[in-house]
């Protein structure tokens, strides 16, 4: 199991919690040492502002992966790719909104143009870096399924190895969430190189149940911060999460997809 620790980015955003750039290479130093993959640092690079907090971790923390979200545009990816040149291990994280809701009031694009918009800006990432990259559908909890096993197909084929799908707006309920990871991981043939990610946000209560009941349905990634601080009323709670895997691992091993049917068997994560 992966854990993705984002308290510098997502963490950050709970009031009272904004870091300078000293304080976040503190704060990183302290979550190395737990050995974890660091935060997606940030999500736009203003000048003078995330950018150089981003390379300032970069060129202090070396055992673990630096990761750097970006919007899906060349402006961002560029930025990014230039914040982690001094990583030692790095993580280039590209997200775009998928649910309708999001694309028809917030982007105004249309599903097509979505798709074509993940597949060519995944595909102008890699060249700039030697790191892997992680691909997030914003709102996947609110995406058509169907919709979102093509956005999954599409990264995949463009280069991401990762696939995170959030419960951005914090809505769904345990089952309907690892519902949507079941079917993902059918649709795309449960292939052992590509790792599910589960990011969970904390508005009905439920970002650590979600997150578990998404490890069960076979997440190998989970994405969480420190007390569980973040936007509105928060993430996913870190130590919770790592505690339950830790005294309930029996109850939470992931179910491995058979090759030839849909059924599912039980799996030590």
């Amino acid at each position: 199991m992966h854990i993705f620790d984002t308290t510098l980015r997502d963490g950050e955003q709970s009031p009272g919690f904004s870091m300078n750039t000293e304080e976040k290479i503190r704060m990183a130093k302290q979550l190395a040492a737990l050995t974890w993959t660091l935060s997606r640092l940030a999500s736009r690079f203003p000048p003078g502002g995330d950018l150089e907090a981003v390379q300032a971790v970069a060129r202090e923390v070396r055992t673990v992966p630096i990761a750097a979200l970006a919007r899906a545009k060349k402006h961002d990816i560029d930025a990014a790719i230039e914040a982690l040149k001094p990583a030692a291990a790095s993580r280039l994280h590209i997200f775009l909104a998928t649910s309708d809701l999001h694309l028809q009031v917030k982007l105004n694009m249309t599903r097509e143009q979505a798709l074509e918009g993940i597949g060519s800006m995944i595909r102008y990432g890699p060249p700039g870096m030697s790191g892997e990259v992680e691909f997030s559908a914003e709102d996947a909890g609110r995406t058509d399924i169907e919709y979102l096993c093509e956005v999954c197909k599409t990264a995949v084929e463009a280069g991401a190895t990762i696939l995170n799908l959030p419960d951005t707006v914090g809505y769904a309920v345990p089952e309907e969430y690892a519902g949507m990871f079941r079917r993902v991981r059918e649709y795309l043939g449960d292939d052992p190189n590509i790792i599910l990610s589960a990011h969970c946000h904390d508005d009905l209560g439920l970002a650590v149940a979600n997150s578990l009941a998404a490890v069960r349905a076979g997440v190998r990634q989970i994405e969480c911060t420190i007390n569980g601080i973040g936007e509105r009323a928060g993430n996913a709670s870190l130590e919770e999460i790592a505690v339950a895997l830790a005294v309930r691992k029996e109850s939470l091993a992931r179910k491995r997809i058979s090759s030839s049917t849909s059924s599912f068997q039980q799996a030590a994560y």
